[in-house]
């Protein structure tokens, strides 16, 4: 089966400066987002077993949401020096493993990322597995087809979604999840959805009516209460904003060439020369399978010492 592992970059690099604790390079140079981003690229590569790998960074500078909408994102605060220095590194050693990165101004990294889930049937990719800590991306998942991998501790530990898994979670499913930051509003990208309306209206309204057109084209005549009704007509124009705002496109003009994103391993010299010029010998190890190796040698070496004192116990008994 051929799987497409994409991951999620600025997500990523920012869980990973939040996660761990200051690292630094041998000349002094911040590298713990560098560390945690190669972590987890290792992780995932071991766990999830692809045959192709991607990544999809932002691009500084505004995107077409912020030429919608002034106010997008307006209030984020403005990136660390330390987390700004350590991209370019975090670019570098994604492409020292052999792996394309994928970027464009205008667009965020999400759109990079729903593109070439969408280009995944004509590129001959049987499922695409997304790396991400953004709950907007569930609205990508389709069972077995699209799934989401999310950490929930820190970098060491996640969850895989599937359909279930986001209606568990949100509430509706994963094409929904639109129309609920339409009704709701986004804090984290600073618009406002419609006022008023908190998660368990807007969900009881998803589910009775599908989507936010379906309520506004069926409002009159529904039996929604006259104090629902009149917050949703004070808020159409926000509500039809949000549902542009919080959409992920999937017609990001780039070009997914599966046999450029084809992987084998990641022990190529370049790593090699990039891990080591930054002493990060612990993921040398890993790279390479040693320590990986070294864990299972420890394990069958319990295992027989378990199985030695089991027999030795029987022993007794007789």
């Amino acid at each position: 089966m051929n799987r497409l592992v994409l991951i999620d970059g600025n997500a990523i690099m920012h869980r990973a400066y939040h996660a761990l604790p200051p690292l630094t390079t041998p000349d002094g140079k911040p590298a713990h987002v560098v560390y945690g981003f190669v972590s987890m690229i290792i992780k995932i590569f071991h766990a999830l077993k692809p045959t192709h790998f991607a990544v999809a960074f932002d691009r500084p500078g505004p995107t077409f949401r912020n030429e919608l909408y002034k106010e997008y994102q307006i209030q984020r605060p403005k990136m660390e020096d330390d987390f700004i220095s350590q991209i370019p590194m975090v670019h570098d050693v994604v492409k020292a493993f052999g792996i394309p990165i994928f970027e464009l101004d205008g667009f965020e990294a999400d759109d990079m990322i729903g593109t070439i889930a969408k280009q995944r049937k004509s590129k001959k990719i049987d499922q695409v597995i997304i790396v991400t800590g953004d709950r907007d991306i569930l609205q990508l998942v389709e069972d077995e087809k699209v799934l989401v991998f999310m950490p929930t501790k820190g970098l060491s530990e996640g969850k895989l979604y599937s359909e279930a898994d986001v209606l568990e979670r949100m509430g509706v499913v994963p094409k929904r999840i639109i129309d609920l930051k339409a009704l709701m509003g986004d804090a984290s990208d600073n618009y406002p959805g419609v006022a008023g309306i908190g998660p368990k209206t807007a969900i009881h309204l998803l589910n009775e009516f599908g989507s936010v057109e379906n309520i506004y084209t069926s409002l009159e005549k529904s039996n929604v209460s006259d104090g629902v009704k009149t917050k949703l007509l004070a808020g159409k124009e926000s509500a039809f904003l949000g549902v542009t705002l919080a959409t992920i496109r999937t017609d990001a003009p780039i070009h997914f060439e599966p046999a450029k994103a084809v992987i084998t391993t990641l022990d190529t010299p370049e790593v090699r020369n990039t891990l080591a010029s930054l002493r990060f010998s612990s993921l040398l190890r890993r790279i390479s399978g040693e320590e990986l190796a070294t864990s299972e040698m420890t394990k069958a070496r319990d295992t027989t010492k378990q199985k030695k004192k089991e027999h030795d116990e029987q022993q007794m008994l007789f």
